[in-house]
């Protein structure tokens, strides 16, 4: 049996499978499947269509009866396909929001003039173990390496934690000023 597009329904549906074949803009799964259609409405058969587009027999089969059954629909994507998200919107943005936030276990100064933190066990710094932690304490199940990715999604630059800027230890000195300025300078111009 000798499969082929069944004709236009109305003028508009024709026009609209010309015009969609000859797109520059469209997307070119769209045009490709177009293409299929006005070439079997000229006559071609299902192996000369598929010599045309260079493609298979069975993908121009596909489409045909896709068409044939469901019209213009019938050439669009599917919906639905693939894996579905893990975590929802609002999930993702709580966990943006999350990075806004002062860490639990960050000093601050208190009114009365004293160093005090919400929570002296937690983290005084954001990392992404500790941004992860915090998620899943709030009902979010989701690990260190999705948190990067949706950090990175939303252009947060994220750095390593570097642990010689600040301490823990109560008698830490931070650095001084750099070197003396009785170092000589290297010259800036050439020789």
């Amino acid at each position: 049996m000798v499969l082929r597009a069944r004709p236009g329904c109305d003028e508009d549906e024709r026009a609209v499978v010309r015009r969609l074949s000859r797109a520059r803009k469209a997307p070119r799964d769209a045009v490709m499947r177009a293409r299929m259609i006005e070439l079997s409405w000229s006559g071609l058969r299902v192996p000369a269509i598929a010599v045309e587009l260079d493609c298979s027999q069975k993908t121009v089969r596909c489409w045909l009866h896709r068409f044939n059954r469901l019209g213009l629909q019938g050439l669009e994507d599917l919906g639905g396909q693939g894996r579905k998200r893990r975590i929802t919107e609002e999930e993702r943005s709580r966990i943006i929001s999350l990075v806004k936030t002062v860490p639990p276990g960050r000093l601050r100064w208190e009114p009365v003039g004293e160093l005090w933190a919400f929570d002296e066990s937690g983290p005084f710094e954001w990392t992404l173990d500790s941004l992860a932690a915090a998620a899943r304490a709030e009902g979010i199940e989701v690990g260190r390496s999705q948190v990067r990715r949706i950090l990175l999604a939303e252009g947060v630059r994220w750095r390593r934690t570097r642990s010689w800027m600040r301490s823990k230890d109560p008698d830490f000195v931070s650095k001084g000023q750099g070197s003396s300025a009785s170092t000589p300078t290297r010259p800036t111009t050439r020789r």
